[in-house]
């Protein structure tokens, strides 16, 4: 397999400029784009229209690239949100099978899958649980992985619109549940958490529960679970990708350790994937922190703007993909953080 990574910024949730270079000046070929993944610049809230607007606007672009059965496989997953110092872009990964006469290492590779749509009252349940184990299950054969070498889990599940909520959950509450539950199936489907150690109870409820690797994003743009899984394997990929866990939203050491995974420099880093939220103690490092308690501004938005200007100034690039609400997707207070890195010509095989 050979999965390449690019990276490009959008000036609207409807810009495809940058897209559209790419392929009419044939640096890359429309018909092996296997997943995007993007950043909106919406409130990344329940009413983030951006999410679906981007998801249409590419859609609609790719279709007459490649038809609507081409472009109906690929994964969309939009994240709403770039406050502060974050800026609209897309991820986009293609993937392609390489010449057998080619030399392998280890290398990025990628897995997909897209779920059956839920109902409203199967979201954020153990029934979407075990329905999320089984599609990451699905991805992880279909990049020809082994669960230890899987790096990262991206997936963007449905939520309950105010047509569809019931008594025990509103819109705005569906979205953690959403994510908590989706998460729980990425722990479950790679071992981290046996599907009998989790209670109905237990969503958003046990954190104590969590996967390193997930990565969960709500939205009312869609009513089934799309999955990107990313990984280490044998492949002629130029990219690989190395993951950390965050432990608080200043935890430095995480984003260095997750660049030091890639086994290369800082300056062959393509692009990072984080996870962000405000503690749920109301402390960071012992001191107490008023996200949870602002009326006005969703706590998810400020920690976006926290961790993305954390990451920002480390890496030096303020495109990068940070998503708010981490339940069950790493400690709480944290959240996973994964970094996709270009090898260098000397770059020696990952050991994991």
């Amino acid at each position: 397999m050979k999965v390449n990574v690019f990276k490009i910024s959008q000036r609207s949730p409807d810009d495809v400029s940058a897209l559209d270079e790419l392929i009419q000046t044939q640096k890359l070929n429309p018909m092996t784009i296997a997943a995007i993944l993007g950043k909106t610049e919406g409130n990344g809230c329940v009413n983030d229209f951006t999410r679906g607007f981007a998801v249409q606007s590419l859609k609609n672009y790719l279709t007459q690239q490649i038809g609507s059965e081409q472009s109906q496989k690929i994964i969309y997953i939009m994240s709403g949100g770039t406050e502060g110092v974050l800026s609209p872009h897309l991820t986009i990964f293609t993937r392609e099978e390489s010449p057998l006469t080619e030399p392998t290492h280890k290398g990025l590779v990628l897995g997909r899958h897209h779920t059956r749509d839920f109902l409203p009252e199967e979201i954020g349940t153990l029934t979407m649980v075990k329905v999320v184990a089984a599609g990451v299950q699905t991805a992880i054969e279909d990049a020809k992985l082994t669960p230890k070498d899987v790096h990262f889990v991206q997936i963007k599940c449905p939520l309950v619109t105010a047509t569809e909520q019931t008594e025990k959950q509103d819109s705005y509450t569906s979205m953690a549940f959403s994510r908590g539950a989706s998460a729980l199936g990425v722990a479950v489907a790679l071992g981290e958490v046996s599907l009998e150690q989790i209670q109905s109870s237990d969503i958003c409820q046990r954190y104590d529960l969590y996967s390193s690797v997930a990565s969960t994003s709500a939205g009312s743009e869609l009513k089934n679970c799309e999955i990107l899984v990313l990984g280490n394997a044998d492949s002629t990929s130029a990219f690989v990708i190395g993951h950390s866990v965050m432990h608080h939203a200043l935890d430095i050491e995480a984003i260095h350790a997750a660049i030091q995974a890639t086994g290369q420099p800082r300056e062959q880093v393509v692009n990072v994937f984080a996870k962000a939220e405000a503690d749920p103690t109301g402390r960071v490092l012992g001191c107490r922190h008023t996200m949870l308690d602002d009326s006005d501004i969703s706590h998810t938005r400020m920690a976006r703007a926290v961790v993305g200007a954390v990451i920002a100034a480390v890496i030096q690039d303020p495109m990068i993909y940070v998503s708010g609400g981490s339940e069950h997707q790493g400690r709480p207070g944290g959240g996973p953080i994964a970094v996709i890195a270009r090898r260098s010509e000397k770059s020696s095989d990952l050991t994991r």
